[in-house]
């Protein structure tokens, strides 16, 4: 008897778009997927599992139609051809299958990138919705690549990650500490609100956080923003900012729990600067160096005074499970 997967139809969908920006420059945006959710407002989080040679394979954690999916992708990286080819090896209902391809082909002093899809519903009455998804998400990510790209500034200096480590008397109880982001008002002076909302983990997935904060500043002055957060308990929280603040044009960041032979937690942020708005945000003459400064000192503040009330919280705890003498 035929399997029922044999009858389904494959589907093929392409989304190009024209850009200025040089093709190489773009394919390197591409192939260093671990940087995605800085640059890509769907992507949450990439892992690395496997690079070797041209070949590697990834996690990824994204946003499609208002939920966060994960499937797992091997990609075919060849920088001299400018072509990325990848297949989902383990996909999420509604999707039967899913593979492509990221082609990056000089024209006339630009480049047309070209993305390719090809797919399998589940179910065919599925199938609008999940080209609709795959229509949205392709647009936003060709957008983002082009304007990033399309930027007059070594990549390296718009898109850089930083961070700082503390080592703390319990990583467990350190993670309980940041985990528990509902209850940081309480706990923390730079945070003046949060709303939280979660979703339960299925076994070996990690739980979902819709997390709103406001932040005060030295001056006074709140910001709010929204993140998704993905928890594995005891090894990681990670985030991305879904509304980056005026001076970012993505913000992803990691707590990262490291409990083999001292107990210290790092935080780690990854972030992509709009260049068009630094002198709007930080003032007249400012450049994108004055910008990482900014960035650099303001963000590591915040993380590390979150470090520093974790650390203490977790010496309460060890402190409070001694016995007394």
């Amino acid at each position: 008897m035929s399997r029922p997967e044999e009858h389904r139809v494959e589907h093929q969908v392409v989304h190009t778009l024209k850009t200025p920006a040089p093709a190489r420059r773009l394919y390197e945006l591409v192939a260093r997927a671990e940087l995605w959710p800085a640059v890509f407002e769907p992507a949450v989080h990439v892992r690395i599992l496997e690079r070797d040679r041209g070949m590697e394979r990834f996690q990824i954690w994204a946003s499609v139609a208002g939920q966060v999916k994960t499937w797992t992708s091997r990609r075919t990286l060849d920088p001299d051809a400018l072509r990325v080819t990848f297949r989902q090896e383990r996909t999420q209902p509604p999707i039967a299958s899913m593979g492509g391809s990221w082609e990056f082909r000089e024209d006339g002093g630009g480049t047309e990138i070209v993305l390719t899809h090809d797919f399998a519903a589940v179910d065919e009455a599925a199938l609008p919705g999940l080209r609709a998804a795959l229509d949205a998400n392709s647009e936003k990510e060709l957008a983002a690549l082009a304007r990033l790209a399309e930027q007059q500034f070594p990549l390296e200096e718009l898109l850089f990650t930083f961070e700082d480590t503390l080592q703390v008397p319990s990583g467990d109880d350190a993670y309980a500490f940041i985990e528990r982001s509902d209850l940081w008002p309480e706990r923390l002076p730079h945070v003046g609100k949060v709303t939280l909302t979660e979703e339960a983990a299925d076994t070996g997935s990690p739980g979902v956080q819709d997390m709103t904060m406001e932040t005060v500043t030295a001056d006074g002055s709140t910001h709010t923003t929204r993140s998704i957060r993905l928890c594995f308990p005891g090894e990681s929280i990670v985030y991305k900012q879904l509304v980056p603040p005026a001076l970012l044009s993505g913000h992803s960041g990691a707590w990262l729990f490291d409990n083999n032979e001292k107990d210290t937690v790092t935080a780690r942020h990854t972030v992509a600067i709009d260049p068009t708005r630094v002198e709007e945000v930080l003032g007249e003459g400012k450049t994108v160096a004055d910008a990482r400064a900014y960035l650099r000192a303001a963000l590591g503040a915040n993380s590390r005074a979150t470090l520093n009330h974790a650390a203490a919280a977790a010496a309460a705890a060890a402190a409070a499970a001694r016995p007394a003498p």
